[in-house]
């Protein structure tokens, strides 16, 4: 056995590589990515692990093996359980043979996400069992009994941990190189397998009738818990129960229920509890679940208890918990007095420190170029979501729209029929083309739509943490590939008029984009340049006595490594990392690489 000290995200793969399985695929996205990372630090080639092209295929693939009998992992983040939702509800009609987890990591607050889903509610709309952790140490474990209820019930099972628990640490201990389990293989059964509507109706009745008996189970499973006693209880979930527990310690005046498996709901652990109490908080994030399955068990039962939670105003409705809300929401339902805070007011206030665009960061460089190249003339520009959504900062200004990966082109082909007097672009990152941009080009193509696709190519998927994806010749398994080609890609759906430029040349990409926007049709301009954060830099940029302090560069590029310092233009050598872009902007021609004239 081993001890060691890892983040939640690490925990769950040690745990998931305990249970046994034999493939992992899944979709960089935070608070997700490490969980996949982290097996293949592990893993000794037993494994198929993969970063698939988006969480649908993921889910597909990893449908198959456990079809076969393997026990499977799929990652993701909870938006990209909307990806993955048309083979997800099929798949709960279907069911599997080995156990298969679909891990759906939350993100309250949102912190890193355009949603704040409960993953919860999308359990119940699946029909299919949730598993709801509440630290690291537990995520270890409880992932373990997922895989286990799963073959159990021959059914796909959801994981839900949240951004506190997957980018928390803990000591875990785990046996050095489990095996996968071994399986049976693929068994040829049409009346099973082949998803037809009489067996969906069929199943459909099975999963009505299967889920109660679930629910039972999981009213004597050992991670829903009640301790303390009194006629006051409160109900928690995830990492809100271990901020409920820090605050009420070890006292036993009150009874404090965890939910680690909120679907299907055990409800018989529930009414033991009910039935003992007058009056009930639900201290939950995000959405009001336990609350309502509390309401719903007291009403079917006729039990004169008080329920308190997000529809009564006793938690807030959105955002995510914390020790300090905990204590404030929990200390008022028990009348405790509340505790002296530190006097604060002297206090700076803390810098507000907005998200921004690395110095350096390719991505600048094309928007710049498409918005000089612009000036003058009427335009729409739909981002994407991905590092280069900050473009729509000023002074950049550049993202009109973002909605969600690969929305961009199709929302700009909507933009276009409103308005053909407009030259509508649409930006997609090299990653996120390859995950939900391809269709809508040929949407594009197919429709006749006059647009140009702007694709930044910067060689990795960025914003999650630089993770392969097709176009970057590598995989999880290690193994050096053939690159998938965007531009052949382009070719082969129709595209006629593609330009590769580096956007560093100013020159040369404005030139580009009016090229392409005199051109009618479906265009493609690929602005390529690797992330500042998997290159090295050029050097540094100096600023020379030619200065006129007209702060040009300041203003329109928006670098965060171009400062004032004692009212004057200089760089932070710091942050510099030479690209060049503000010597090319700069009137005075007054910046230049390091002893510059």
């Amino acid at each position: 056995m081993r001890k060691e000290y890892v983040m939640g995200n690490s925990a769950i793969a040690l745990g998931a590589m305990t249970a046994g399985i034999s493939l992992a695929a899944g979709y960089p996205g935070t608070p997700s990515s490490e969980i996949i990372e982290t097996i293949a630090k592990h893993n000794n080639g037993q494994i198929h692990l993969e970063w698939s092209v988006n969480e649908k295929s993921a889910l597909e693939v990893a449908a198959g093996a456990s079809y076969a009998g393997a026990r499977t992992l799929v990652t993701m983040k909870q938006v990209g359980l909307n990806v993955a939702s048309d083979p997800l509800m099929s798949l709960a009609y279907v069911g599997v043979k080995g156990g298969m987890v679909i891990v759906s990591a939350d993100d309250p607050g949102p912190i890193s996400s355009q949603t704040e889903q409960d993953t919860r509610m999308f359990a119940e709309f699946a029909r299919i069992p949730v598993f709801d952790p509440s630290s690291p140490e537990e995520a270890y474990l409880m992932i373990q009994d997922a895989f286990d209820y799963s073959e159990k019930y021959h059914t796909p099972v959801l994981f839900r941990p949240t951004t506190r628990v997957c980018h928390a640490y803990a000591s875990i201990e785990w046996e050095e190189n489990p095996q996968p389990k071994e399986y049976e293989g693929f068994v040829k059964d049409s009346k099973k397998w082949v998803i037809f509507p009489k067996l969906s109706f069929a199943n459909h009745e099975m999963i009505e009738k299967r889920n109660p008996k679930i629910g039972d189970d999981f009213s004597e499973y050992e991670k829903n818990t009640v301790t303390g006693n009194g006629s006051k209880a409160i109900f928690a979930s995830g990492v809100s129960y271990a901020y409920a527990k820090e605050y009420i310690k070890d006292r036993n005046d009150v009874i404090l229920c965890k939910i680690s498996t909120p679907y299907p709901f055990p409800e018989k652990l529930t009414l033991s509890v009910l039935e003992k109490c007058d009056e009930v908080l639900c201290f939950e994030e995000l959405s009001p679940y336990i609350e309502t399955q509390l309401q719903r068990i007291a009403g079917v039962h006729h039990l004169p208890v008080n329920i308190l939670g997000k529809t009564t105003g006793n938690g807030r409705p959105s955002g995510e918990n914390s020790a300090d809300y905990a204590a404030e929401i929990i200390g008022k339902f028990l009348g405790d007095k509340p505790k002296d805070k530190a006097n604060l007011s002297d206090m700076p206030a803390l810098p507000v420190r907005p998200p921004v665009l690395c110095a350096g960061c390719p991505h600048r460089a094309s928007f710049y170029a498409v918005k000089k190249a612009m000036s003058g003339r009427k335009a729409y520009f739909c981002g994407d979501i991905g590092c280069y959504t900050l473009g729509n900062a000023m002074p950049l200004d550049m993202t009109d729209t973002c909605l969600c990966m690969g929305a961009g082109i199709t929302v700009t082909q909507g933009l276009h029929w409103t308005d053909d007097n407009a030259v509508s672009f649409a930006f997609v990152g090299d990653s996120t083309f390859f995950a939900s941009g391809m269709t809508g080009i040929v949407n594009a193509v197919y429709n006749e739509a006059d647009m140009i696709l702007c694709v930044l190519d910067n060689s990795t998927t960025a914003m999650t943490g630089h993770q392969p994806h097709p176009g970057t010749g590598r995989n999880m398994m290690g193994d050096i590939i053939q690159k998938v080609d965007i531009i052949k890609i382009l070719e082969g759906i129709g595209l006629k008029k593609i330009i590769t430029v580096n956007p560093f040349d100013l020159e040369q990409a404005v030139a580009a984009v009016k090229e392409c926007a005199d051109t009618k049709g479906v265009k493609a301009i690929i602005f390529k340049a690797p992330c500042i954060a998997i290159t090295k830099p050029k050097g540094k940029m100096e600023i020379s006595d030619k200065c006129v302090n007209c702060k040009k560069c300041i203003k329109e590029i928006g670098c965060p490594a171009i400062i004032i310092r004692e009212d004057k233009v200089a760089i932070d050598k710091t942050l510099c990392t030479g690209c060049g872009l503000c010597a090319e902007i700069c009137p005075a021609n007054a910046i230049g690489g390091e002893g510059n004239e």
